[in-house]
């Protein structure tokens, strides 16, 4: 029961504390905002490394290295994206009255260089994985970057919670390109999408032992915790309140 219990708690408290320090460090007073990312930067540089160090090692330590270390990376992109550092060459609300191609056009745009460095970052843990015994780094990184695609484009179609409280003041604009709907035809394909992965995952834990039973755990209840938010769109709920204490808006210094 271990086996299946302590990587989903793992799971659970990673994701839990992990959001709530991107949250925090991006409200910080920017005039500490270089010395927060040349920080940050460094602890994901010593990531990428213990991934590499940790390529070879099957072992149940190495399948939590790998997720964990895959978050750190994950969560640095978040930060740099939140932060303002990395987002893309529109830098503004959408425009009003314009049709449907221009307004994806635009929504692209204030995403771009964010997106494109997620990709290059999935396809260099991909290509420095290939081959190795311990991938779970790259399937880790791999599901997130797919649920987080998956609730962009939900947003961008229209649900009921767009969430701005997790959107600093220097990002707010970004709300422009949401849509508040109660339904849209994607989510309950995201869901059922994200629920037949989840079997497999758990199907896969039954058969196998060790670091990759733990991994398939890992990254199932990583998935669990994705449609959460999911759900979280479209319910009557306020998802800003699992993480109240990194969203303190006194700590905003984006002036």
């Amino acid at each position: 029961m271990t086996d299946y219990a302590l990587p989903a708690l793992a799971a659970v408290l990673l994701w839990w504390a992990g959001t709530g320090a991107v949250l925090l460090l991006d409200r910080l007073p920017r005039d500490t905002s270089t010395w927060t990312l040349g920080a940050a930067s460094l602890f994901t540089l010593a990531a990428a490394l213990c991934i590499g160090h940790t390529a070879r090692d099957t072992s149940v330590a190495g399948a939590y290295a790998g997720f964990t270390c895959a978050v750190v990376l994950w969560g640095w992109h978040e930060f740099t994206f939140l932060g303002g550092w990395l987002t893309g060459p529109r830098r503004r609300a959408a425009s009003l009255g314009v049709g449907p191609w221009r307004r994806l056009s635009e929504a692209v745009q204030v995403l771009l260089w964010h997106e494109l460095a997620l990709i290059a970052t999935g396809l260099a843990l991909w290509w420095g994985l290939a081959g190795s015994a311990n991938p779970v780094a790259a399937w880790t990184f791999t599901l997130l970057y797919a649920m987080r695609v998956s609730a962009k484009l939900n947003l961008y179609l229209g649900v009921r919670n767009l969430a701005l409280d997790f959107l600093p003041p220097r990002l707010l604009y970004l709300g422009s390109y949401f849509r508040q709907r109660r339904f849209n035809a994607l989510m309950p394909v995201s869901l059922l999408a994200g629920c037949g992965v989840v079997a497999w995952l758990l199907q896969g834990a039954a058969v196998t032992t060790g670091g990759i039973r733990v991994a398939h755990v890992l990254l199932a209840a990583l998935l669990v915790l994705a449609l959460v938010e999911h759900l979280m769109l479209v319910l009557p709920l306020q998802p800003s309140a699992l993480w109240r204490w990194a969203l303190r808006r006194e700590a905003v210094a984006a002036r």
